[in-house]
């Protein structure tokens, strides 16, 4: 009697080609309407979640600020958007309940991200949050070089910042750094979270398929990124406060562009 052979297809994650549809500017304003939609329908989610990401960037604050690394305080806001993607997991999760007029439910909640973080979701969150540490070593080594190992006041940190020639190039040099890692790790997160999260694909396949989608769309992909980059900045300049609606917005927005971008599966 033959032994029953193993099928790889039932554990590995299928590397199948997904369809492209295209995007417009239109559309992206079309899923941040219903974003909001989302939002407003179950709120308690957006708030739980937003409320983990803002406490969360509080506390790390406040220990650089103890630890005497204030040069870091706004680089750790900045780049924490980089991770913001694996967080708004629990958004997908809300969002497709709705879509599909499903009971929405804490313990349904807690389970689509517990079955969603079981898959190859969990190195797309690795890739994104090695990009977040790699911003932050270019922040250190940049200020470094340019400001000198002294230490500093908060107060004095602003003032040689925002007065001094090198002060100011270091904030040029700095946010273009940012810019760049921002724009890479959004072309290759900006729909493969939500495809991962939705479908039993591999994160390579999720990651090729977000590139490709920002290269044949690059106007509102671009568009969408300085919305991206706009609400952060705002969130940034409340002390966080703001992301308790810019995060919902932005997280479930994802889904529907999404949604919009990605052909339905067989």
């Amino acid at each position: 009697m033959s032994e029953p052979m193993d099928d790889a297809s039932t554990i590995a994650p299928k590397a199948a080609s997904v369809e492209l549809r295209p995007v417009t500017v239109s559309d992206v304003l079309a899923a941040l309407a219903a974003g909001l939609r989302d939002f407003r329908a179950a709120p308690q989610y957006g708030l739980f979640l937003a409320g983990v990401y803002a406490v969360g960037g509080w506390i790390l604050a406040l220990l650089l600020l103890w630890f005497d690394l204030p040069f870091l305080v706004y680089p750790l806001a900045a780049g924490f958007a980089l991770v913001a993607p694996f967080i708004a997991t629990g958004f997908y999760a809300v969002s497709r309940c709705l879509e599909r007029g499903e009971p929405l439910t804490w313990a349904h909640f807690w389970a689509a991200i517990k079955a969603a973080t079981g898959r190859e979701l969990g190195w797309m969150a690795l890739v994104t949050g090695f990009s977040f540490f790699i911003w932050m070593d270019i922040a250190a080594l940049l200020f470094f070089g340019m400001l000198g190992l002294q230490s500093w006041s908060l107060g004095d940190l602003l003032r040689e910042i925002f007065t001094t020639p090198t002060g100011l190039l270091f904030l040029i040099l700095g946010n273009a750094a940012g810019a760049l890692i921002a724009l890479g790790v959004f072309s290759i997160s900006v729909v493969s979270f939500p495809l991962l999260f939705d479908r039993e694909v591999d994160f390579v396949t999720a990651m090729v398929t977000s590139v490709k989608l920002v290269l044949a769309n690059p106007v509102p992909m671009v568009f969408w990124c300085a919305v991206i980059a706009i609400l952060i900045g705002l969130s940034i300049l409340s002390g966080l406060v703001a992301l308790f609606l810019v995060l919902p917005l932005l997280g479930h927005g994802t889904w529907h562009i999404y949604r919009r971008a990605v052909a339905p599966s067989d």
